[in-house]
């Protein structure tokens, strides 16, 4: 159940943290997304990635992995690169903002599936999201979109990680692509993390408490 209910918490954290506090994006943020990137990539790393060649042949493998990456990219061109920590939607404030919604829920179904099998993935994408979740309703809020439409894509974004947790459990044979289905993941995961750690850098300048952030990631995935 805590693989179910954790994502949508995660998603509600950063849209109440926004509507309460109303934070100003800055540096705490960019340091958050930079911990989020560098936890998010150690346990792909850590878990996800030697999982996935011990279940199937290793180029093919690596093929999914490439496509994973494509992908992403592609979902980029409507999501405008929310999963990673900025967002320069231009829609109408008049409409459902559908092609960033359509991006983001396929990358958060996707992001679902392995989750069943890896119980720490879960912390990886609660890091993930709240920022995430921050950054959409920081910019919703300040580019005028109706409040309804806000909560409407709040709820169901919350809720399309747990579908596709939903789904690779309950879809009969799913299992028989298990390798290629995770391999594409990892290939999202790993596109997704360097970025953030890249789009965190203030211009390629030495930054300690950048890595430090970056370290803390780093073990604390590998601990749990």
């Amino acid at each position: 159940m805590i693989d179910y209910l954790l994502p949508i918490v995660a998603v509600l954290i950063g849209f109440l943290f926004v509507i309460i506090i109303r934070p100003k994006a800055g540096k705490h943020l960019k340091l958050f997304l930079a911990f989020s990137g560098a936890f998010l990539l150690s346990l792909t790393v850590f878990n996800l990635l030697p999982d996935v060649y011990a279940h199937g042949a290793g180029k093919n493998v690596g093929i999914f992995i490439m496509l994973g990456i494509l992908l992403q990219i592609f979902l980029e061109f409507f999501s405008k690169g929310a999963e990673h920590g900025h967002v320069h939607y231009a829609g109408s404030d008049h409409t459902f903002p559908w092609m960033l919604f359509i991006s983001l829920s396929i990358h958060s179904i996707l992001e679902g599936f392995p989750i069943h099998r890896h119980d720490t993935l879960v912390y990886g994408i609660v890091v993930h999201k709240i920022p995430v979740a921050i950054v959409l309703t920081a910019f919703f809020l300040k580019s005028g979109i109706k409040k309804w439409y806000i909560a409407v894509f709040v709820i169901l974004f919350a809720l399309m990680t747990p579908l596709g947790t939903f789904l690779s459990v309950h879809i009969d044979g799913i299992e028989k692509f298990y390798a290629q289905i995770s391999a594409l993941i990892i290939g999202i995961f790993l596109h997704i993390s360097t970025i953030i750690l890249f789009e965190s850098s203030d211009g390629h300048k030495f930054n300690f408490t950048k890595l430090a952030v970056i370290m803390a990631g780093i073990a604390m995935a590998y601990i749990i």
